[in-house]
């Protein structure tokens, strides 16, 4: 499973997100930070406007626990302990549910905003080139992309959407009145920054767009039939401008209070709107305490927003039941890859045990029965195996979506001393366990929250164990690869 360790809009107001926004450029240095630790198998970072998490899995053995607080460690050494008292963690099936939900945008500021979907396709490629997405989180991540998909399509969560951008452009047109002929700069090039640079120009609004790149400055321009400027002339747009909007990715205020200031004696009394977009900030709080000046943050436009959705509440649970309906089958999927090795363990055991015995039987009272008697009692031994672990396993494959199962699942190897056979080297059709994924196929979840009646085949596997190389051994490994009717009855007879 996986776990999520990190804040949102709703956990921790913007001073403190600002502290913890990881820009794109820092990101594989955040990477190696979190897979130097042993604890942590896999990460995917998740860092936007509103919200910076870790996703993460343990690696082979490991805890939920311990990947927990490594990734909260992890976090804390950028942020510090006022960001540490924010950070919430989810583990396991939360931790899902809680991947999906956000895909969805049903942990949006915006339920239904269509922007989290490509931040998170973003992410998971960004963590494939750090080398950081492994086979669980990998799986996890395919899966979100899904369910939002599937959230969008199968319900109207998107329809007649409120957006931080439109709430932004009817404030201004509040203020301003018609926007016809009046000018916005647009200050970097965030998303949503962009698509209110493109409702001011629809709204009639001029567009002045200023960014490092020249490059980039004239093509947010074209887009906007805008006119594009380098970051140098700020104050002097600042001068002439009645919107600002700001959209960068500096981790300082980029509209400072003496900036604002200086502006103001050029201006001559006339109102300024500024609309800060960007995490970190980039105007300075204090601006808005300047006589003409109206500045609102992500915060601020959030909680006008969250006042007009209220009519998507039916839609919004609609969305909710699908994320119910995928993380049940992603823990079904996690199950069932955490148990076929365990079940298959446990067949190897029992068999190199029984195995053992038989094979000092044919080197003692046995050794005058021929080839065909001893292959009759190589396909009892199977029987036997297969009638002896029936019970346990079929309690195994019950417990899918049972919060008990891990700890079964540890009691098993306990018990039957599973450790001692190298269960990596289950010839299975690869040393890294891939083939052996679906080849026990766990009971559906019923309704009802209880498994429904288990039915599966337990494949053969070439036993690893202290009796490979035997006579014996080498018979039941030679006999694995194809299956005799008899056998595949006795493996149905598992459930």
């Amino acid at each position: 499973m996986i776990v999520v360790v990190g804040l949102s809009h709703k956990t921790a107001p913007i001073a403190v997100r600002e502290r913890l926004a990881v820009q794109r450029d820092a990101l594989p240095a955040l990477y190696t930070r979190l897979l130097a630790d042993r604890s942590i198998g896999e990460a995917v970072v998740l860092s936007t406007c509103n919200r910076v998490e870790v996703y993460a899995a343990p690696p082979r053995g490991g805890s939920l626990e311990a990947t927990s607080r490594a990734t909260i460690g992890a976090l804390a050494a950028i942020g510090g302990d006022a960001v540490t008292m924010h950070l919430g963690r989810k583990e396991g099936g939360d931790a899902v549910r809680h991947l999906f939900r956000v895909a969805s945008s049903l942990d949006s500021l915006v339920v239904g905003e269509p922007q989290i979907l490509g931040q998170l396709k973003d992410a998971i490629e960004l963590a494939r080139e750090g080398k950081a997405l492994g086979r669980t989180l990998g799986k996890a991540m395919l899966r979100a992309v899904r369910v939002g998909k599937r959230a969008r399509s199968e319900t109207a969560i998107g329809e007649g959407q409120v957006s931080v951008s439109s709430v932004a452009v009817d404030l201004a047109q509040e203020i301003f009145g018609d926007l016809t002929g009046r000018k916005a700069a647009l200050v970097g090039a965030g998303e949503m920054a962009e698509a209110a640079a493109k409702l001011l120009a629809k709204a009639g609004a001029k567009i002045i767009v200023l960014n490092r790149s020249p490059a980039r400055a004239k093509v947010l321009a074209y887009e906007v039939s805008g006119e594009p400027r380098g970051m140098q002339e700020l104050e002097r747009t600042l001068g002439e401008v009645d919107i600002a909007i700001g959209s960068t990715s500096s981790p300082t205020p980029v509209i400072t209070v003496d900036l604002v200031k200086r502006v103001r004696k050029v201006r001559r009394g006339k109102s300024l709107f500024l609309i800060d977009i960007a995490v970190p900030r980039d105007v300075e709080p204090a601006v808005n305490d300047l006589d003409g000046v109206y500045l609102y943050d992500v915060d601020d436009l959030s909680q006008i927003v969250a006042q007009s959705l209220e009519g998507r509440a039916a839609e919004a649970a609609r969305a909710e039941a699908i994320v119910e309906e995928e993380a049940r089958a992603f823990e079904h999927w996690t199950l069932e890859r955490e148990l076929t090795p365990t079940i298959v363990g446990l067949f190897n055991r029992t068999r190199a045990v029984l195995l053992a015995e038989l094979e000092r039987s044919f080197a003692g009272r046995l050794k005058h029965l021929g080839a065909a008697e001893k292959e009759a009692l190589l396909v009892m031994v199977d029987a036997a195996t297969n009638k002896l672990l029936h019970a346990p396993v079929t309690r195994l494959k019950e417990l899918a979506g049972d919060a008990r199962a891990e700890g079964y699942v540890e009691a098993v190897h306990d018990l039957f001393d599973l450790s001692a056979i190298a269960l990596d080297a289950i010839t299975l059709g690869g040393s890294d366990g891939s083939a052996i994924d679906g080849a026990i196929t766990l009971p559906t979840p019923g309704t009802n929250g209880k498994a429904q009646s288990p039915s599966s085949t337990i494949p053969r596997a070439t036993v690893q164990a202290s009796s490979a190389g035997t006579p014996a051994a080498a018979t039941l490994a030679s006999t694995s690869a194809s299956a005799s009717p008899r056998e595949v009855a006795g493996a149905k007879d598992l459930g």
